[in-house]
């Protein structure tokens, strides 16, 4: 039997909620922190020493050391293949065209990717599929991009194809080396797994997360090379964010609604990192990191999407006519039940204190 002075407590606070009639029937818990390029913490939801992976959270990080090396240069990449790069796109056909022609540049095929395989995120394009009896092939999945950089950063330091996803092969190891330095991690202090898409993957605590975003967006602390990689990789993302989701996707509303403030990128499992520009929230605001974890994976996105936009609402990051804009997603929603009729509504559970 559990004894009572064994409980631990966890790291998680009641984040979001949903009501019926005047009841919370549900509550979700997750932690997030916001931390400024000058590493303070700005506010915090939970613990934000909660250690837990980034998922496709990381994608900016993995394609970094590419681009630092001038590898979009070398393969002549435009803009809007860089942003796929950082990407868990929706596998449409404008998606699988853009890896086509990459690949093309690169030199490698759809034989390279070790990526696996699934039908698109975009519905319409699966259902389409499925009409003309279109099976799905690693084009379509959702990590392509990412996989076709690491393909193309192994081609450019004469590493083999063959095994770019191993940790020893120096495609790895130096995006290792890039994740643990823009996070301000020792590398060894950086928990690896596999990513669903076979890649490695990396576990920090949500403030170093959120480090990373903030120095992602304001790299000044950098030598030059990196910051200028860093400023291409955001610039790529807020100028094609169709390329980095999809259609009607929340990471794509966002930022074409930031108009090149806002960077922001999902990952499995509840993950979320945002990035906010230096003067986003005015002349001298620095670069601002949010990194959110929700505790049960967040299957639907309602409540990392809920929680995203309270905070940034809360920073000052989003005006009521933004909100507006994205009211889909939340971060307050009136709830119906099939016959149109108002059964409660969902809503953040929480009020950021900043520091």
């Amino acid at each position: 039997m559990l004894k009572r002075n064994n409980f631990v407590s966890s790291p998680y606070q009641p984040v979001f909620e949903v009501t019926r009639g005047n009841i919370v029937e549900s509550i979700q818990f997750g932690a997030a922190a916001v931390v400024d390029s000058h590493g303070r913490l700005l506010a915090q939801l939970g613990d934000p020493q909660a250690v837990t992976f980034l998922r496709s959270t990381a994608k900016p990080f993995q394609a970094l050391p590419f681009i630092e090396r001038g590898g979009h240069q070398a393969f002549g990449l435009e803009m809007h293949e860089i942003a796929i790069m950082c990407a868990s796109h929706s596998g449409t056909d404008e998606h699988v065209a853009t890896i086509k022609a990459m690949q093309a540049k690169i030199g490698v095929t759809v034989d390279d990717l070790m990526c696996g395989m699934h039908y698109p995120f975009h519905e319409a394009t699966a259902d389409a599929m499925k009409v003309r009896g279109e099976l799905p092939t690693p084009y379509r999945h959702n990590c392509s991009g990412k996989h076709t950089g690491m393909l193309a950063h192994a081609k450019i330091r004469g590493a083999p194809i063959q095994t770019y996803l191993d940790m020893n092969n120096p495609v790895q190891e130096s995006i290792l080396q890039a994740f643990a330095e823009m996070c301000d991690l020792p590398v060894e202090k950086v928990e690896l797994g596999i990513d669903g898409c076979s890649a490695p993957n990396f576990a920090s605590a949500l403030y170093n997360g959120a480090f990373g975003y903030a120095r992602l967006c304001d790299p000044s602390g950098f030598s030059a090379e990196r910051a200028a990689a860093c400023r291409t990789i955001t610039s790529a993302m807020t100028t094609y964010p169709n390329m980095v989701a999809g259609p009607d996707r929340f990471d794509t509303l966002l930022m074409e609604l930031g108009q090149g403030r806002i960077v922001v990128k999902g990952g499995a499992e509840g993950y979320q990192g945002i990035g906010l520009l230096p003067g986003a929230l005015g002349a001298d605001s620095p670069g601002i990191g949010i990194a959110i974890k929700i505790s049960d994976g967040d299957p639907s996105g309602r409540a990392l999407q809920g929680v995203s936009l309270a905070i940034l609402q809360s920073l000052g990051a989003l005006s009521a006519s933004d909100l507006e804009k994205l009211a889909a997603f939340g971060p307050r929603k009136q709830l119906y039940n099939f016959r149109k009729i108002n059964i409660g509504q969902s809503r953040p559970a929480f009020q950021l204190e900043l520091s």
